[in-house]
Parts: C-alpha cells; sequence; structure tokens
C-alpha cells in the first residue's frame, strides 16, 4: 500500500489514529467542565466516572463495528475458501483496509472457483480418457482371444484336409478337400470381418447413419430375399405387416444387418415344418417387429446371455448366436432401442422397436 493510502481519511488507521484524538479531546473536556458544575468535588468526580463508563462503551461499539465485526467476517470467509467453499462472499462493503481485504478475497475466491471447475473438468476428461483407453485395450484382447478361440477349428480343419491333399492319389477326393479348405477359409473371413465389424461398433469407431426410408417394404424386401428366393425351405412362413407405407428415421444398412441376424436365426432354429412368422405393428407412434421360430426353446436362464459374443450353452438344443445377435444387440442399443427375447409355448420370439416418423 503507497503512504498516501495510509494517510487517506478511508484508511483504517487514520479512523483509529482520528477516534484516539477525539476521545483524549473528549477525556479532557469533560474532566474541565465536570469541575465547574455547581456540585462537590465527590460529586462532580461520580459524574464524570459514569460519563467515562459511557465512553468507554461508546468506544468499544466503535472499534467493535470498525475492528472486530471485519475481522470475524474476514476469518469466517478465509476459513470457507480454505475448505473449497466458494458459495458466498465476504461482505465488508467499507473503503477501508478491510473492504479493500474483503474485495481481494471476493476476486481471489472467483478465480480459485474458476480454477477448480477448469481442473475439475480437466480431471473428469483425463478419468474418461483412461477409461477409454482401458475399454480399448480390453476390446482389443477380446477380440484377439475370439480370433484365437474361433480360429482354432477352421485352421484345424484346413490343415488336416491340406495334409490329405499330399498323400491322396484319387482327384475326385483332393478336388473335394479343396472345396473344403476353400469353404473353411471363407468362413474364416466372414468370421473375421464381422468380429472387426463389431469392435469397430463397440469402441465407437464408426457411427450410424441414420436417414428417412419406409420401413414395410423393407422388411418385405429383406425377407422376401431370406425366406422365400431360397431353394432349401422347409417350413410354413406367416406374416402379419401393416398395408399402408410406416416411415421410420434410422440408419437404413445397419437395421438391414438386424433383421438379416435376427430371419436367419429364427430359419436356422424353426423346427422341420414347423412357422415361421413375421409380425410388423404400428401403434402410439412405434414400429413394433417380431420374428418367432417354433422348436426348441432356449432356457429362462439363459435369454440374457444369448446377446453375448460367441455365446454357446451345450445343454440347449437351440442353436448358439454366435456374432449375429451380438451385433443385433449392439445396433440396437446405439440407438436406444427396445429389445429382447422370450420363449413361447412352442417357440421363441425375438423382437425390437422403432419410432414411426412422419
Amino acid at each position: 500500500m503507497k503512504n498516501s493510502d495510509n494517510l487517506s481519511i478511508h484508511s483504517m488507521r487514520k479512523k483509529i489514529l482520528l477516534v484516539s484524538k477525539v476521545i483524549g479531546a473528549i477525556l479532557v473536556i469533560s474532566y474541565i467542565l465536570s469541575t465547574k458544575l455547581p456540585f462537590s468535588p465527590n460529586v462532580s468526580l461520580s459524574i464524570w466516572t459514569v460519563f467515562m463508563v459511557l465512553l468507554i462503551f461508546a468506544v468499544d461499539f466503535l472499534m467493535s463495528c470498525f475492528i472486530s465485526k471485519p475481522v470475524a467476517k474476514l476469518e469466517q470467509a478465509a476459513k470457507r475458501m480454505a475448505g473449497l467453499d466458494f458459495s458466498s462472499t465476504c461482505d465488508i462493503m467499507t473503503n477501508d483496509e478491510f473492504g479493500r481485504l474483503s474485495a481481494n478475497l471476493n476476486v481471489m475466491a472467483e478465480n480459485l472457483q474458476k480454477a477448480l471447475i477448469k481442473l475439475e473438468a480437466a480431471n473428469t476428461q483425463l478419468e474418461r480418457d483412461v477409461e477409454q483407453e482401458r475399454l480399448l485395450l480390453a476390446e482389443r484382447k477380446e477380440l484377439v482371444d475370439s480370433l484365437s478361440h474361433e480360429m482354432k477349428t477352421p485352421l484345424g480343419v484346413i490343415r488336416a484336409y491340406a495334409e490329405g491333399c499330399q498323400d491322396e492319389d484319387d482327384e475326385i477326393k483332393k478336388q473335394k478337400y479343396a472345396e473344403i479348405i476353400i469353404s473353411e477359409t471363407e468362413r474364416m473371413n466372414h468370421l473375421i470381418n464381422v468380429l472387426l465389424d463389431l469392435s469397430a461398433l463397440e469402441t465407437g469407431a464408426v457411427h450410424l447413419i441414420p436417414e428417412r426410408f419406409e420401413f414395410v417394404e423393407f422388411l418385405e424386401t429383406v425377407a422376401g430375399r431370406l425366406l422365400i428366393d431360397t431353394p432349401d425351405v422347409n417350413f410354413e412362413l406367416q406374416y402379419e405387416l401393416p398395408d399402408y407405407k410406416v416411415y421410420v428415421y434410422t440408419d437404413k444398412i445397419r437395421m438391414e444387418q438386424v433383421l438379416n441376424n435376427l430371419i436367419i436365426n429364427a430359419k436356422k432354429n424353426v423346427k422341420p415344418g414347423g412357422v415361421l412368422k413375421l409380425c410388423l405393428s404400428d401403434k402410439d407412434g412405434s414400429l413394433y417387429f417380431s420374428v418367432y421360430n417354433q422348436g426348441d426353446r432356449i432356457p429362462n436362464e439363459e435369454l440374457e446371455k444369448i446377446w453375448t459374443k460367441f455365446y454357446r450353452d451345450d445343454r440347449s438344443k437351440y442353436s448358439g448366436s454366435g456374432l449375429g445377435l451380438a451385433i443385433v444387440a449392439q445396433i440396437l442399443s446405439m440407438q436406444e432401442l427396445s429389445y429382447g427375447v422370450k420363449n413361447l409355448a412352442d417357440g421363441v420370439q425375438f423382437y425390437f422397436s422403432i419410432p414411426t416418423v412422419i
């Protein structure tokens, strides 16, 4: 603080100096006046003593207002700030040192609050980055483990038939072995592509690209390609679809992937001569899709696990979902769409819903 500030009329030291001078003057004047009173010296002294007591209380009150209360407020404010509580400010509104100290404390509290908010935001972002990196590492490890596990069988088959080709003289058998090797190679390639696709969806490396399209005709096209235009149909196809156009807003390619996997899963598990039924209903602003296959049921305790990658249950006759249902769950979850599976009296039904648009 500059010397000119120290001598300012608003400085605390100047106020105390002025008060002390005034009190001294009052003491002298009051004593002189008390001696001039038309009373005895003892009475005058008593009057002056009472006046002195009142003056002391007045001075104590002034010192409390000027010093004690501001110091207490500053102490409370500093204590709150030490506890990182910046919710309230110090409200000393004077033009002396206490007022300036209060203003500086409030500015410091505001700056600390801003710095603390930035630090918390940076810390939160760092935690997210660390968690994201941990998830990516876990996903990579899981991907490598899954590939290693799933590649063992086709690689074993390829090696066995390759060795068979070396020792086989029959050209017909060699041709058959070669076809098996090619088939297993294609299976491996498909498995790798599907795994990479699923991993990219799970880690957010790819994003959905929504568009508006008509869903009823879209479903008819997908289902027709998978269920009707095939020579190995050995089931009764039933369907219930709206007879009018219904539009949705979602990623068309990914939704085709969802329908493909659900319908193929139902086709794979419908019993010979059984019913495979597609249903699509429009109500309350949403489309409700379901596919039912008559056949073996899924054990109730395994219903939630069936969406897991490479899930297999040797106790169940229901054919495993592999990666198809895991991709279905991931795509629908990314859009926060409800989906599920349930056992019916003599089969299994998979379903999901999606909002409609105009």
